[in-house]
Formats: C-alpha cells, sequence, structure tokens
C-alpha cells in the first residue's frame, strides 16, 4: 500500500493530536483513565486490578509500586516525600505488607503493540506501514520519547537510587500521555483500514494516554499519576527554564532542565548570581557550558579576559583558555542588515578551538573553508 498525500496529511493530523496530549498540564481525568485502565487488563484477558492508587508524580508513583512490591518502607531518616508516599498508600486503604502482585506490562502493553504492530505491517505491507509511521509519528517520538520522557526517566531513576528506593519500577512503566509517540500510527492505521481492528487492543492503553501521566499495571494493582502541572521547553522543544523547574507535578517532584540537558536544583539557586570564579572552578564540563549559556559567552568572554586573535571584513575572533575543557573560540560579527532603529546588531558564533581567522570561523558555520567563503550579498 502506498499512502497518498491526503492520506499521509491525515495521519500528520492525528500525530499533533497526540502530540497536543503528551504535552498537556493540569490534572488528569481520574474516572476516564480508571476506565483505561480496566480496558486494558481485559483486552489481555487479565481482571481488572482490584485496587487503583492515585500519587502527583511518576517519583512517587514509582515509590508506590516499590512498596506494593515488597520493598521496606520508609524510615525515621527516609527523604520526607518517601514518608508522604507511604501514608499516601495507607490513607488510600492499603494494608502494609500486602503486594501489588507481578508487573503486567509486558502482557497489557509491549504484547498488544507487538501484535498491533504485525497486523498492521501485515495490512499495509512492509512499505505502507513504513511510510505511515514516517507521517504518524517521526516527530512526536524525538519530540516527546527523545526530549522530555527519556530525560524523565533518566532522572527519576538517579532520584530513587539517591533515597535508597529501587529502580526497578522505573522499568515497569507505562508512559500514559507519553505513549502518544507511538499510538498515533496505530490510530492513523485504523483510520486508513477500519476493517482491520488494529486498535482493538489498544483502546484501554490509549484512554489512559489521554487522561494521566506514567503509570503501573500490576497484578492486583494499579498506581497512575497525574501529569504535569509545569512544562517549558525552549524553541525546538527540549526542556528549559532557568527560573525554575522546566517539568513540575502536583507534589512537589521536578526536573530542572537547561537546552534538555538536566541540571542539579542546587545549580539552579546560582544561576542568577554567576562569577567569573564560579565558572571558571565548576568541574563538570557539561554543567560549566549551562553557567557559560546562561551568563551570556560574549559577557564571559569580556569579564574572563578573553585573548583578541584577530579582526578581518567577517568579524573578530576570540579565545579564552577553560581548564578542564577545550578552549573557548569565538566569533563576533555584526549583522549586515540594520535593525529597524539603525543599529546593528552584535552576535558570537562559537567555533572549533583549531580555528585560525574570523573568515575560518564564519565559513565554518556554513560548512565551508576560509578560500571557498566567498558571499556576494550579505542579508
Amino acid at each position: 500500500m502506498r499512502l497518498t498525500h491526503a492520506q499521509e496529511a491525515m495521519a500528520a493530523a492525528i500525530e499533533d493530536q497526540w502530540l497536543a496530549a503528551a504535552v498537556t498540564t493540569g490534572s488528569a481525568d481520574h474516572q476516564a483513565a480508571e476506565e483505561g485502565v480496566r480496558v486494558a487488563y481485559r483486552a489481555t484477558g487479565a481482571r481488572p486490578p482490584g485496587r487503583i492508587y492515585w500519587f502527583g508524580s511518576p517519583r512517587a508513583g514509582a515509590a508506590a509500586v516499590a512498596l506494593l512490591s515488597g520493598a521496606p518502607e520508609p524510615g525515621p531518616d527516609a527523604p520526607s516525600w518517601f514518608r508522604d508516599v507511604h501514608a499516601g498508600l495507607i490513607a488510600q486503604g492499603w494494608e502494609p505488607g500486602s503486594t501489588a502482585g507481578p508487573s503486567l506490562r509486558r502482557r497489557v502493553r509491549t504484547e498488544p503493540w507487538a501484535a498491533a504492530r504485525k497486523a498492521a505491517a501485515e495490512t499495509l505491507g512492509t512499505d505502507g506501514w513504513a511510510q505511515l509511521s514516517a507521517a504518524a509519528g517521526r516527530r512526536s517520538w524525538a519530540l516527546v520519547m527523545d526530549l522530555i520522557a527519556g530525560r524523565l526517566r533518566l532522572r527519576l531513576g538517579e532520584d530513587l537510587a539517591a533515597a535508597g528506593v529501587p529502580r526497578t519500577p522505573v522499568l515497569d512503566a507505562v508512559y500514559g500521555q507519553h505513549d502518544g509517540t507511538w499510538l498515533s500510527t496505530f490510530e492513523a492505521a485504523d483510520r486508513l483500514v477500519p476493517e482491520a481492528g488494529l486498535m482493538n487492543g489498544l483502546t484501554g492503553l490509549a484512554q489512559v494516554a489521554r487522561h494521566c501521566g506514567w503509570w503501573w499495571a500490576n497484578e492486583h494493582a494499579a498506581v497512575l499519576t497525574e501529569r504535569p502541572l509545569l512544562l517549558e521547553r525552549d524553541n525546538v522543544g527540549r526542556l528549559h527554564r532557568g527560573e525554575g523547574a522546566a517539568m513540575e507535578f502536583p507534589d512537589g517532584y521536578g526536573l530542572w532542565a537547561w537546552r534538555g540537558m538536566p541540571i542539579p536544583t542546587d545549580l539552579v539557586a546560582e544561576l542568577p548570581t554567576l562569577t567569573v570564579d564560579r565558572i571558571r572552578t565548576e568541574q563538570n564540563a557539561e554543567i560549566r557550558r549551562v553557567m557559560l549559556e546562561h551568563y551570556g559567552y560574549d559577557r564571559y568572554l569580556r569579564d574572563a579576559g578573553a585573548r583578541r586573535m584577530g579582526s578581518d571584513e567577517t568579524g573578530t575572533l576570540w579565545w579564552l583558555d577553560l581548564p578542564g575543557d577545550e578552549p573557548l573560540v569565538m566569533v563576533e560579527v555584526v549583522n549586515s542588515t540594520p535593525e529597524p532603529d539603525g543599529t546593528s546588531r552584535v552576535y558570537w558564533l562559537r567555533v572549533p578551538p583549531r580555528t585560525g581567522s574570523a573568515r575560518e570561523g564564519v565559513a565554518w558555520t556554513f560548512g565551508l573553508t576560509a578560500e571557498e567563503y566567498r558571499p556576494v550579498v550579505q542579508t
């Protein structure tokens, strides 16, 4: 099967809807999500969970699953948030010592996905399935799974380990709203060939994904979590915020990030008052780069006493040594087109340390050599 332009547009529109669901913030719809869980269990032949517990973030949800799986209860020295999870379970009817049973993630999520994919490939053909996957899932996978869910999963594992909570539940999580990255392709396939029933085994998963955040499916109980209250990203979709958590949940858990890179919470408090000496003494090269971006490369070059390596008609080359990292080498260029008020804006281009001239640096940004860079008109 070969998709027409109209069919590709339809698939892209479905992906847009799932993208919107993936970045939706605010309270989950508990009733709709719980019904979706029951449908998802029944679709596999499993008995719906006897209990469904709700928590305010994936961290709390993972900790709850750990306790429901037999992890030791938090002692007086445990983090307060972990003690709150323990108290939250009891408040929702949990009897300490009782367990949720084994994880059903494979049965509820992995196997239905595999069955639907096999059926879709047989129905649409290998080429048709590949074309549909590109039209209905390529953008959302990069924007959601790579830039949001993947970052959250990494930080979640680190935070649980730091609190002494088993990290196994992270592997058993069902991604809720973030599962739209692959559900969109199956919904588009179902729209193309409704008689094939390609969404039959995925209806419950889709309903949960539309109405809540990450969740866990176990034999006797399910744990569901709220969506974030706040989600801040930069212009290319990376988690980014300089004044607090880029992703923040109702129970206070958050993920701090700068240009997509998760950063320690104590660094966030430092950003407004950074100094040259503080940046220079930072041992972690990645964190130092976050500091440099926030402080401003041009400001740092000036305040740290960068060396002027030379100027030509393209701009000025600056060089500054960074302990434990490659040198900071940048070209200062002036926009050839004046602003509406008549001023000319200055830009700073970071270039490789081996750059020997401003022309070479500017040429490098275009993928050219200094000799090849001969612009006729600049705008």
